[in-house]
């Protein structure tokens, strides 16, 4: 897992890993969602993937275009 590298530390969002068509995202909470190309589809993975790297917006646009469209809970 890679850490998220939130600069304003107020994101419920504090790790991520990256696949060829997913990612999963581990939340302060201690659930993780898989999010792949099936489910939300595979331009939201991709800014998803994009915004996991860059350490800022994840949790606002998890929230806002993808909401509860993932593929599979982990926790």
């Amino acid at each position: 897992m890679q850490r998220y590298d939130d600069p304003d530390e107020n994101s419920t969002v504090i790790g991520y890993e990256i696949f060829q068509e997913a990612i999963r995202v581990y939340f302060r909470d201690g659930s993780a969602y898989l999010y792949n190309y099936f489910t939300p589809r595979p331009e939201k993975v991709e800014r998803l993937k994009l915004l996991a790297v860059a350490g800022d917006g994840l949790h606002t646009y998890i929230a806002q275009a993808v909401r509860h469209r993932y593929a599979m809970k982990i926790r």
